[in-house]
């Protein structure tokens, strides 16, 4: 009786915070507003090659200006303190080869891959490690983590075997839920049949440090293969013989509390995606627990994260189902280029946000708050803000990846009329509106409730993340990444750092420039190419995602899965979009009227003014 009273007390206290939180934040009062300015139409060059040529020095001059943010963007870890230890990391293929790639790249099984502008680097593309911007070179050990170009530096296989990169792009092979289940396995080899606690801690604890023994005895460039890092900032560090050295000794010294912390953090985390895969995902379960390849859940293993940790509070176990999202929430990975065609400005009084939205759903607004909310979808506790405001100043004017072969100048200005009389009204720059309209599955939609918009709001703009009085290091001085936007204080504008669920209940009509390196198509990435999303009765039900070849043709990247490629072993896999309603590949495929004005979006029934839209979009 006495328990079922304290149960009482807690939930009326909770209702009661909540209000006058509610009451003092103005949570509901935070609107997206969506005027709609003129439409935008790029006209097409009149000579392809030359606006290849500019674009692509467009985008080398812009690195060249950036080339401290993009190396904080694609090589820094989103995490200085969370993340796996390095020598643990490069350790797992010889403690558990079976579940690792080749020794030329043992990351490559989760869609890493090695950049060749990248020379000499321990890792591939996607996994920074903290001794590349700690001050004190040996005041701890390193610690691994994923950089924002894992997920968001792309690539596109040309006819001659060559790779284009696509900087802000999709790298459409990335897999962090499938990272994960690599390391459970791995640990699982290790304890065999052990059940104890304590003698699986002691079983982990001796199969690595046996290992990094043996591996280091072998190579003593092993774990950091000798690389040299220059930045404007920190100068030249050399990670040689004798810093690797001075790394392992110091692994020694913490082994009995770091592997097990490492271990504890990986098991729970994993496990709680799980619950979130067998309570949001029941028709692929199994599926989604091995992950999907260049996609990845809203909320994810940050909920995950939450969930376990609540769970094994006596204090907090009642409110643990809180932390879960609301619904599911898988997407695939987004472009990032071009932000500022996305962020909203400011009303003319400064007190509102208009005319933008970001994500799929605009519910986080704020740039360095988009950025933030990515690390932590990632599934880390604590975030690095530098990284954040870093990847801003890069990604806010970065130009987007232009389409890498030919285009028929002629079709494509047919298609630019249709553009514009049928696509310019919603895909235009720094469009807020919400569309609920269009047919397709809401669960990313809905996913952020308001238990979950009031914890980020709490969360991200605390002094733990990025508050107004935040203080990093950029470009060698102090900086306050999240002190304003635009000119404009952000003290006590915590609202804004997520939106009400009632503002983002749908999605954005995003700008498309740098359509063609955007496929496939839709929030859920469930259209293969631009031809079948313009021409809905031919979309396939099933496809081979995560191809790297393109379909210069339909525009997108190679689909088709009666066609078998040398490739698709290990890069590739089959994706059924009738096997789930949250990969079901339904909507925009019926034309819709707003404000009296009717919009082709289904094209089955005109197929050559579809193929010459498509001719346009390539110029975007």
């Amino acid at each position: 009786m006495k328990k079922n009273i304290w149960i009482t007390i807690i939930v009326i206290a909770a209702v009661v915070v909540f209000f006058l939180y509610e009451r003092a934040s103005g949570l509901f009062n935070a609107q997206l507003e969506a005027p709609n300015p003129p439409a935008v139409v790029k006209a097409v060059p009149e000579n392809w090659l030359a606006a290849q040529q500019k674009r692509r020095a467009e985008i080398a001059a812009h690195l060249r200006k950036h080339e401290e943010d993009y190396d904080h963007f694609a090589n820094f870890p989103v995490s200085k303190t969370d993340g796996i230890p390095l020598i643990i990391l490069k350790l797992l293929p010889k403690v558990a080869p079976e579940f690792w790639g080749d020794e030329e790249n043992f990351l490559s099984v989760m869609g890493l891959f090695h950049d060749e502008r990248l020379k000499g680097y321990p890792f591939p593309r996607g996994i920074g490690f903290t001794g590349l911007g700690r001050k004190d070179e040996m005041g701890a050990i390193d610690y691994a983590s994923f950089t924002c170009g894992g997920c968001h530096i792309g690539r596109v296989r040309h006819e001659d075997g060559s790779f284009e990169y696509l900087d802000g792009g999709v790298n459409s092979a990335f897999n962090v839920i499938g990272y994960r289940w690599r390391i459970v396995n791995t640990l699982n080899k290790i304890y065999g049949d052990e059940t104890d606690a304590d003698k699986k801690k002691q079983l982990v604890i001796k199969s690595f440090l046996d290992a990094l023994e043996t591996t280091h005895n072998n190579d003593p460039h092993y774990f950091y293969n000798n690389y040299t890092h220059y930045d404007n900032t920190r100068g030249i560090r050399y990670f040689d013989a004798d810093y690797e050295a001075q790394q392992i000794a110091l692994f020694k010294e913490t082994a009995d509390k770091t592997i097990p912390t490492f271990v504890d953090h990986q098991e729970k985390v994993y496990e709680g995606w799980k619950i979130i895969a067998k309570k949001f995902y029941p028709n692929i379960e199994d599926r989604i627990a091995l992950g999907f390849a260049g996609m990845e859940d809203a909320i994810g293993f940050n909920a995950a994260t939450a969930y376990m940790g609540l769970k094994d509070s006596k204090l907090t176990s009642l409110f643990a189902g809180l932390a879960l999202p609301r619904s599911h929430g898988v997407t695939d990975i987004m472009v990032v280029w071009d932000q500022d065609s996305r962020n909203p400005r400011w009303n003319e009084d400064e007190t509102n946000l208009i005319n933008g939205g970001g994500q799929w759903n605009g519910h986080i607004p704020l740039p360095m708050y988009k950025n933030l909310a990515a690390q932590v979808t990632l599934g880390f506790n604590n975030v690095d803000p530098t990284v954040s405001a870093h990847s801003e100043k890069l990604l806010d004017k970065l130009p987007p990846a232009i389409y890498p072969y030919d285009v028929d100048i002629a079709l494509a200005k047919k298609g630019q009329q249709l553009f514009a009389d049928n696509c310019a009204s919603c895909h235009q720059p720094n469009n807020g509106k919400v569309y609920r309209n269009i047919g397709t599955d809401m669960g990313r939609a809905i996913v952020a409730g308001t238990v979950i918009t009031v914890g980020a709001q709490l969360s991200f703009a605390s002094d733990k993340n990025c508050s107004p009085t935040t203080t990093v290091e950029m470009y060698g001085k102090p900086a306050q990444p999240c002190a304003e936007y635009r000119g404009v204080s952000l003290k006590d504008k915590s609202k804004f750092v997520m939106t009400p669920p009632k503002v983002h209940n749908g999605y954005n009509a995003l700008p498309l420039t740098g359509l063609w390196a955007q496929a496939p198509y839709l929030h859920n990435g469930s259209v293969p190419t631009l031809y079948h999303l313009l021409v809905p009765s031919e979309r396939p039900t099933v496809f081979m995602k995560s191809r790297l070849d393109y379909d210069k043709e339909k525009v997108g990247f190679s689909w088709d899965a009666s066609i078998q490629l040398p490739t698709d072993e290990g890069e590739a896999y089959i994706y059924d979009t009738a096997s789930s309603p949250s990969i079901s590949n339904k909507g925009h495929d019926k034309d819709i009227t707003m404000d009296g004005v009717t919009y082709k979006l289904n094209w089955s029934d005109d197929k050559e003014s579809a193929m010459a839209l498509i001719e346009y979009l390539k110029t975007l």
